[in-house]
């Protein structure tokens, strides 16, 4: 099958996001599909393009703020790219810009029998603008909340990483995030202390990571210290809105000072490569989501999670997440703003220890091709 991957934005060399789509794209050809990716880019220039492959310059939509404005709403030269050269099915990700013009674009998808899907990321989403002061991000989610609905109409279905069999009154194709095993290395643990914890947390740090509770717990744990000494590993970028208050939790830093433990937690900001293989060696347990519930969500299916699965680290987390409820090498944090526990973190860890290896292979069957496959045999079905 001939597929367009169409996303609204380019790559990053380091961004998660980028990555995992890069790990579906590939998922979707170790299927035998050949797939082309539809990406827009600013370029060295100035210009603004939308391209295929990053060779066939489809649309340029010129320099400066007008530009910026015409790449949101202007489709007709990618509508007329997809149908006159034969492709069989478009695979969308959401980039929460629904409105007249991508409507349109679907619709025309629609009438010509090419079937489509829209990924939704994480749903709902409108609790991530919350406390939001841009003209621009208001204005982009009143078009959103306008126009999905009608958006999703044009669509075969909504492709989540939740348990909802409908969303914007279209049906859904629920898979998880899946793995790479390919660009993810199992943990090699490094010896350290015995008396020594380490726990890590890998994100672009937002308010639903929730990394504030953790903070709190590990105070908590500070104020009635019993022999293991607990350290917390903070990997990645932390926003201002984070680190001094948010409107959802009070921020890194007061928590930190309030409770003394500046020697405990350690920001190591973005890592990469063999400097976060090195730092993920170093860790005994790891942090997944601890606030889904402020923005709204209850049910989800990580990459976060199954990243630190396919490490071999055992994690905690406090959604609801349906790979993993079951799994023995797990923590469960209630959905709530309480404290983590700390401590029974630490009774965890140093009470049972389940090989990497073990908790590598419990995921097997959460790879990229098994999980685009569940998609495209969809679509075939109907």
């Amino acid at each position: 099958m001939k597929i367009l991957f169409l996303i609204y934005h380019g790559f990053s060399e380091h961004s998660g996001i980028s990555k995992k789509i890069h790990y579906q794209i590939e998922g979707l050809r170790e299927n035998g599909h050949e797939v082309h990716v539809c990406t827009y880019y600013i370029r060295e220039d100035g210009h603004r393009v939308r391209m295929v492959d990053d060779d066939i310059v489809i649309q340029d939509f010129g320099c400066g703020r007008w530009a910026a404005i015409k790449q949101r709403f202007s489709f007709k030269a990618l509508t007329d790219y997809v149908i006159e050269n034969g492709f069989e099915f478009v695979y969308a990700r959401s980039f929460h810009n629904a409105n007249p013009a991508t409507v349109k674009m679907f619709k025309r998808f629609k009438e010509q029998g090419i079937p489509s899907v829209i990924e939704i990321p994480t749903y709902p989403y409108d609790q991530e603008y919350a406390g939001t002061t841009s003209w621009e991000n208001r204005l982009k989610l009143m078009l959103d909340k306008l126009y999905r609905k009608k958006l999703a109409a044009q669509t075969d279905a909504i492709v989540t990483f939740t348990n909802d069999k409908e969303i914007f009154g279209q049906r859904t194709v629920c898979i998880s995030n899946g793995i790479d095993y390919d660009h993810i290395p199992m943990q090699k643990p490094l010896p350290h202390p015995e008396n020594e914890i380490h726990l890590i947390g890998v994100a672009e740090v937002h308010y639903w990571h929730g990394y504030d509770r953790l903070i709190a717990g590990l105070g908590e744990y500070y104020k009635q210290k019993r022999g293991t000494d607990v350290y917390f590993h903070i990997v990645g970028g932390v926003a201002d809105s984070e680190m001094y208050d948010s409107v959802h939790a009070q921020g890194f830093h007061g928590l930190i000072e309030k409770y003394g433990i500046e020697k405990q937690v350690i920001f190591h900001g973005p890592k990469f490569g063999e400097e976060l293989d090195k730092l993920f060696n170093r860790a005994d347990f790891a942090i997944g989501s601890l606030a889904r519930h402020r923005s709204g969500i209850t049910h989800i299916k990580t990459l976060k999670n199954r990243e630190y699965a396919a490490r071999g680290i055992p994690f905690v987390y406090s959604e609801t997440d349906e790979d993993f409820e079951q799994m023995p090498y797990i923590i469960k944090a209630p959905a709530d703003e309480s404290p983590v526990d700390v401590g029974e973190i630490v009774r965890f860890v140093t009470g049972r220890r389940i090989p990497a290896g073990d908790i590598r292979a419990s995921i097997g069957h959460l790879t990229w091709s098994e999980q685009m496959k569940k998609v495209v045999e969809n679509i075939r079905r109907r």
